[in-house]
């Protein structure tokens, strides 16, 4: 087999693992965890914004010992970061350890992001990385997929559920020991730190920062929404995960969508699309069909459009591409951070649908934005 193949294969596997288990699975469990550890909306809330602070400080570390120390280290470590963080859950007595874990499994996700760009940029020809860089960004959706049969098979057994992620959190760990390149691309020998902020940088940050906070409605509450909305036990939590993860492996595609019509309209198409999945699964109008069609819509937008950012960011800096990524996730996790709070506080004092409705026009914001001039290798 090719070595471009093993590595966008281990790629897959790792951000599945780590975005999909050890990031997202938490929304899917937390109506059981909140009826074992009687969590609040606004504590719950809390407690996910922790772990996407988590990842904003492990994003910045990665993308700075990636260009340093080589890809491979960095992976391995972000696959034991996300096991132990998952041990830690599986076992937390109490909000406050739950917290501490939570936030370290999700710090994972920041660790792991930077060095398969990086490791692509070594081992993929020019023409092929856009392709293989969304290809592994869709791993989310694998990983988000298949922990909704695992909660379906379990019953809402979240403890047993985190203690088999992580697992297989180290079974990546040693498979990216053996499959990731440790070089990386050389980056100029005078970047060091941020690169220049300059136009194109600053639209994709904005851009990247109101869609993270929008995705929150979900990505964070989307089980107490179909549980308050439809009354739905953790198996009607567990069959939206698997529609938000099935649609989300369409965001494999999102090079190929960017060469073919433009990041712009490509950016507008696929936020209008993650506006409307958040209405249909969190509004009082919604059926369990339309619900289910609401995740699917979620998935396949959330995992284009950050394959359209990574595409964004890498292209922009293109010496960087560990940089170049790390900027535009790094915002979304920003705007994730902020997001998840805000919106418990508001469940908890306004109500559902003006919660989920707010949310929601926060993605069509997002699309004020323009790459502009930016010069995008999508080939």
């Amino acid at each position: 087999m090719n070595p471009s193949l093993y590595l966008g294969a281990t790629g897959f596997g790792l951000i599945a693992v780590c975005y999909g288990f050890a990031r997202f699975a938490f929304g899917l469990f937390l109506p059981q965890i909140d009826a074992d550890l009687s969590l609040s909306s606004t504590i719950s809330g809390l407690i996910s914004g922790g772990a996407f602070l988590g990842y904003c400080v492990a994003i910045v570390l990665s993308a700075y010992l990636t260009e340093r120390i080589g890809a491979r280290a960095v992976a391995v470590a972000a696959a034991l970061v996300a096991a132990v963080g998952m041990v830690g859950i599986a076992v937390a007595p109490s909000p406050l350890l739950l917290a501490t874990a939570v936030m370290l499994a999700g710090s994972s996700t920041g660790l792991t992001s930077p060095p398969m760009a990086a490791a692509v940029a070594v081992i993929v020809r020019p023409d092929r990385q856009s392709l293989t860089n969304t290809i592994i960004n869709a791993g989310t959706s694998a990983g988000v997929v298949l922990s909704g049969p695992i909660a379906l098979m379990l019953g809402g057994q979240w403890r047993l559920a985190f203690t088999g992620f992580a697992v297989a959190a180290f079974i990546m760990a040693i498979a990216a020991a053996f499959i990731v390149p440790s070089e990386t691309k050389a980056a100029p020998k005078t970047a060091t730190g941020l690169p220049p902020i300059n136009g194109v940088i600053v639209r994709l940050i904005a851009a990247a920062f109101l869609m993270g906070a929008s995705s929150t409605a979900l990505w964070s509450f989307g089980g107490q929404l179909v549980t308050h909305q439809l009354g739905w036990s953790s198996t009607g939590a567990g069959l939206l995960w698997i529609a938000i993860g099935a649609a989300g492996i369409a965001g494999a595609g999102a090079g190929t969508l960017v060469a073919r019509f433009g990041i712009d309209r490509t950016h507008w198409l696929f936020l209008a699309a993650l506006a409307a999945g958040i209405m249909l699964v969190g509004t009082s109008i919604t059926t369990p069909l339309l619900a289910l069609c609401g995740g699917m819509l979620f998935g396949a937008a959330y995992i284009m459009l950050t394959g359209v950012y990574l595409i964004w960011g890498v292209s922009a800096l293109p010496d960087r591409p560990a940089t170049g990524l790390m900027i535009g996730f790094l915002t979304i996790a920003i705007g994730q951070t902020a997001g998840a709070p805000i919106f418990g506080l508001l469940m908890d004092q306004l109500n559902i649908n003006y919660a989920v409705t707010i949310f929601a026009c926060l993605a069509f914001t997002a699309g004020l934005t323009r790459a502009g001039n930016a010069k995008l290798q999508t080939a």
